[in-house]
């Protein structure tokens, strides 16, 4: 007798949620995996579901080469920067910071055959640094009458949506806002959420259909909110610009990090809330990998992790969990060599999931290359074992990019472990 439910009666028969189970399997595997590889390169649109906790530019090029093996990576990325653009647009609305999204959409567009070179050119444009403002509100405005050579460039209907968002922005803009050196990608994607009632989603969704993006990019949480770094000698740095600041330098290792919900405010600093939701809960849980990835220590990898829930999510996701520590200088890894970073990476994930969480639900491989890389307070491959994971030791850096990772490299040898 035919199942109902089935419309298509040659369809394997669909196994409720309620009677799925997970099982545990043990492989014993070589990598980088060259057949594995020249699967996922022969289909990428089927590639495995790899996802990232991570913010700001570390991860372009490696998300490049990323989509050449799979066009379902995910990544979660930091909301909570207060400089440059994003800072501006912050102080202006009440929102989130969009422009580490939009430099993830950027690096997983396809600007060859699927996706629209016109639109990845117009997001990645940004207004002169200086000048007077009064030119700069000239050319917003030929961009939103669409006689702008970049915005004319752009086909209908897209053109259309662009100049729709992008006009919501210069009708709403303080007559006090400085667009030197504005990103046109940030204005049009914060016109979007301001005109979609800060649904950030729907926004991202659109222009990843305008731009093909090849993944899925979203804030680990839509909160309007900023990071407080508390250092080793007491002091409160208050604000991602400050605590990434060059110019001035942090007085002190920092010790911790929280959510506030104001920069700007004297000590004491309270301390914000902020919870993950379903759809996130969902993209944690069906991850085939999971990576804590090269980047700022603190306020791109462990920013991520603030959020509740994502400590317990993690625990429960059934897959690889792989941390890459960083090559070359990261001021925000001052007095912290990597196995204090496996060190602090844990105990944030188990304030979330619970202190007794045992490692092998959080954190399986670190990896490194011992033979090149520069490791911020030197590598101690033991130390980090010492913590319950396992060091995959392997070549990462080459004579192009040393000393940082090579982006192929990484890739390949993420993808293997899937």
């Amino acid at each position: 007798m035919q199942d109902p439910s089935r419309s298509d009666p040659n369809a394997p028969p669909r196994i409720p949620d309620a009677r799925r189970q997970r099982i545990t399997l043990i492989q014993t595997r070589r990598v980088p995996n060259p057949i594995r590889l020249a699967r996922y390169h022969r289909a990428p649109e089927i590639g495995p579901t790899v996802l990232f906790f991570s913010g700001g530019s570390a991860l372009r090029k490696t998300s490049r080469v990323l989509t050449e093996y799979t066009h379902n990576s995910v990544h979660l990325i930091t909301p909570f920067d207060s400089g440059g653009s994003s800072a501006k647009l912050r102080d202006a609305f009440p929102m989130i910071s969009v422009g580490d999204l939009r430099n993830r959409l950027m690096a997983l567009a396809d600007t060859r055959l699927l996706g629209h070179p016109e639109v990845y050119r117009l997001f990645n444009t940004r207004l002169a640094k200086r000048g007077e403002q009064a030119l700069l509100r000239e050319r917003l405005d030929a961009m939103v009458g669409g006689t702008d050579p970049l915005v004319a460039g752009v086909p209908m209907p897209l053109r259309k949506l662009i100049r729709n968002h992008l006009g919501y922005f210069r009708e709403h803009m303080p007559a006090s806002f400085d667009l030197h050196g504005a990103s046109i990608g940030n204005l049009i994607l914060a016109g979007g959420y301001l005109n979609n009632r800060s649904d950030i989603d729907a926004v991202i969704f659109l222009f990843s259909k305008l731009v093909a993006v090849r993944g899925i990019v979203r804030p680990v949480v839509d909160s309007n909110l900023h990071l407080c770094a508390q250092l080793e000698d007491g002091t409160l740095v208050v604000g991602q610009h400050e605590i990434t600041s060059r110019q001035s330098p942090l007085s002190a290792p920092i010790r911790a990090l929280r959510l506030t919900e104001a920069i700007g405010l004297d000590a004491p600093v309270p301390e914000a809330d902020a919870q993950i939701d379903d759809r996130t809960v969902q993209l944690i849980d069906e991850a085939e990998l999971i990576c804590f990835p090269i980047g700022s220590f603190w306020t791109s990898v462990m920013a991520c992790l603030l959020p509740r829930g994502v400590g317990a999510a993690v625990a429960r996701a059934g897959c690889p969990k792989v941390y890459v520590p960083n090559c070359g200088e990261d001021p925000e890894e001052r007095g912290l060599p990597p196995h204090d970073q496996v060190r602090v990476l844990l105990e944030q994930l188990r304030r979330d999931a619970g202190e007794d969480t045992p490692t092998e639900l959080l954190l399986h491989f670190v990896l490194v290359d011992s033979e090149r890389g520069e490791y911020v307070g030197g590598l101690d491959i033991d130390a980090i074992e010492a913590h319950g994971v396992e060091v995959i030791d392997t070549p990462l850096i080459s004579d192009e990019t040393a000393p940082l990772l090579e982006p192929r490299s990484l890739v390949e040898l993420l993808l293997s472990l899937v």
